[in-house]
């Protein structure tokens, strides 16, 4: 380090670079902070969907590194091989995930190479599943009621659009559930 003078005092010069280092360090800490925090909400969302942690952690690695085998995938989620291996299995089973053989030049054990489907593929394979739970939260004080359902209407319906679709389309298509809405009376309105 330069002095200025005898005691020993850091130039201008190099306060100002020692600043910048730590102005760089925090910024580079904070950044590191919000991307752990963004793949962390990810993994929560996702878990949700795919009932675990582990197999969010398992697709969202996947979507970042495709055609990945159940080792690369151990070792790039820090989760232990078997489990992921098991958790594989039964995201291929689902569909959830695709694998093909890895191609070998030699002799030896040609392992399976993972992708993760697309998420919108992810979100459409659920959206049954959550319009019924919905629907019959809505329609629950009927049925506890004891009243008949008639034609046990289903008010929640839950479209997957494409990300570039017109918010013309959007519109038309809320309408058009609104017109098959039940009103208070219990009919459909038509």
């Amino acid at each position: 380090m330069t002095t200025d003078d005898a005691d020993g005092e850091e130039s201008p010069t190099e306060r100002t670079r020692e600043e910048l280092r730590k102005t760089k360090a925090r910024l580079g800490e904070g950044a590191d902070k919000a991307v752990r925090e963004f793949d962390d909400n990810v993994v929560d969302l996702l878990s949700w969907l795919l009932d675990t942690e582990t197999r969010a952690r398992i697709y969202v690695y996947l979507r970042d590194n495709p055609q990945s085998t159940s080792d690369e995938v151990a070792d790039g989620t820090g989760l232990y091989p078997s489990t992921v291996r098991e958790a594989l299995a039964e995201l291929h089973d689902e569909g959830t995930v695709e694998r093909d053989k890895r191609e070998a030049s030699g002799a030896g054990n040609n392992p399976y190479e993972y992708e993760a489907i697309a998420p919108s593929e992810l979100v459409r394979g659920v959206v049954g599943d959550v319009q019924q739970e919905l629907n019959a939260v809505f329609n629950l004080d009927r049925r506890l009621g004891g009243e008949s359902p008639e034609g046990d209407a289903d008010p929640v319906r839950i479209s997957v659009g494409d990300a570039g679709s017109d918010t013309d389309d959007e519109s038309a298509a809320d309408e058009s559930a609104a017109d098959e809405t039940p009103d208070e009376s219990g009919s459909d309105g038509r």
